[in-house]
């Protein structure tokens, strides 16, 4: 099955959203040109700041457009590369992994927290505000990923401990 490209992908989270292609274009403060050359393919890899822009009004995770336009990675724990990589730690390496990526996973929350807190002070400029929701996007991206490595340890984990007991 062919993955949907980018274009197809905004199209149908816009209509899903209840928007036209004049509605998005005027909320995200870009061009209805440009929303137009994206959705129809014309423009397959579109810049950054624009899908960061279009993603908040479509639901659709920004990181997650990026790694579809080929300018992300793809870290879920079904990247095979990443697999590869804890796949081969033994049992005392998958323990300090997943101690260092529960480490992440506090700091990533606490930075999290902080840039709420920042969100209610009263003085803050929209652009202030727009990189708090940013930050909080993708850290949030991060946690999800890094929870789901996590997983992957464990589950790894439990493998390398069953091989063990074998010998």
């Amino acid at each position: 099955m062919q993955e949907k490209k980018i274009g197809e992908v905004i199209a149908n989270a816009r209509e899903n959203a209840g928007l036209s292609q004049r509605q998005l274009a005027k909320v995200a403060k870009i061009s209805n040109a440009e929303l137009s050359k994206i959705e129809s393919g014309e423009r397959e890899i579109p810049n950054p700041k624009t899908l960061r822009k279009i993603s908040k009004y479509i639901n659709v995770n920004y990181n997650e457009m990026m790694n579809m336009i080929g300018l992300g990675m793809e870290v879920s724990t079904l990247n095979p590369f990443i697999k590869d990589y804890y796949d081969k730690m033994n049992l005392d390496q998958l323990n300090e992994a997943e101690m260092n990526v529960f480490g992440s996973i506090t700091n990533s929350k606490q930075l999290v927290e902080s840039c709420k807190k920042n969100l209610e002070k009263d003085n803050i400029s929209e652009q202030e505000k727009d990189l708090l929701l940013h930050t909080i996007e993708d850290t949030e991206y991060q946690i999800n990923t890094s929870t789901a490595i996590i997983e992957l340890i464990q589950t790894l984990k439990i493998k390398e401990r069953n091989k063990n007991a074998k010998k």
